[in-house]
């Protein structure tokens, strides 16, 4: 029987992620394709790795109340029990009730672009979700509770001489409530899971650190719960 060793399977998926994003960053003059390119590339790797069942894209977030997050440069969603997506020109609407994360994408983590996502996810934590009850051969399910909705920051490097360090942890932690980042990514630094503690990975795990705690925070989500059409059919002048 052959054997593969998988660490150096991860390790060498995070050197190409690396390489990837570092030639972007030397190469492409353009701030705003620069950042077009690393929104994409996270976003591919996302695609490639995650179960099929989650959909990855750029979006805004919608509600039945006709309210509109900021732009999310990572948005995973669900599209079985909430298909109701807005596509037009590219530009995607997405219900809040569909959304599993989010993430904002940046060149590098610093104060001002924590607070950046922090402010991002609580555009999407405060709309308005609902929950429909789910039928199947048997009867129906009741509407199941709203699961919280992940919110995280995924960069190339740190402005922070000490990376993920003492200045990381304290303007991580001054974040409350609806702006509370809960995982991400400085790929050339580390990476972090803030659940009931702490947790910042090694440089060189970066990478497989985050994707892996990304899995098992989905995994707890289970399903989404179904959305209620109802409330998004009362914009219709038929439905009133």
């Amino acid at each position: 029987m052959e054997n593969i060793n998988v660490k150096e399977l991860f390790y060498n998926l995070q050197l190409q992620m690396q390489q990837t994003l570092k030639t972007n960053r030397m190469f492409i003059p353009h701030s705003g394709s620069k950042g077009d390119s690393l929104e994409h590339n996270w976003i591919t790797m996302l695609r490639d790795y995650l179960p099929q069942r989650y959909s990855i894209d750029s979006a805004f977030v919608i509600d039945c109340d006709n309210n509109l997050s900021e732009q999310i440069d990572v948005v995973i969603y669900d599209r079985q029990y909430s298909p109701f997506v807005f596509n037009q020109n590219e530009v995607k609407y997405i219900p809040a009730e569909s959304v599993y994360a989010i993430f904002e994408v940046k060149q590098e983590m610093t104060k001002e672009y924590l607070q950046y996502a922090a402010e991002k996810a609580e555009s999407v934590r405060k709309l308005n979700r609902t929950s429909a009850p789910i039928y199947h051969a048997g009867g129906c399910f009741p509407p199941k509770p709203l699961n919280r909705i992940l919110a995280g920051i995924l960069t190339y490097e740190t402005s922070w001489k000490d990376g993920l360090g003492g200045a990381f942890i304290k303007n991580l932690g001054a974040l409350e409530n609806q702006q509370k980042l809960d995982i991400g990514c400085a790929l050339s630094y580390g990476s972090f899971v803030n659940n009931d503690e702490l947790i910042i990975s090694t440089q060189n795990e970066s990478l497989i650190f985050f994707f892996l705690n990304l899995l098992m925070e989905l995994q707890k989500l289970g399903t989404i719960p179904a959305m209620d059409i109802l409330k998004y059919a009362e914009a219709l002048e038929s439905i009133k």
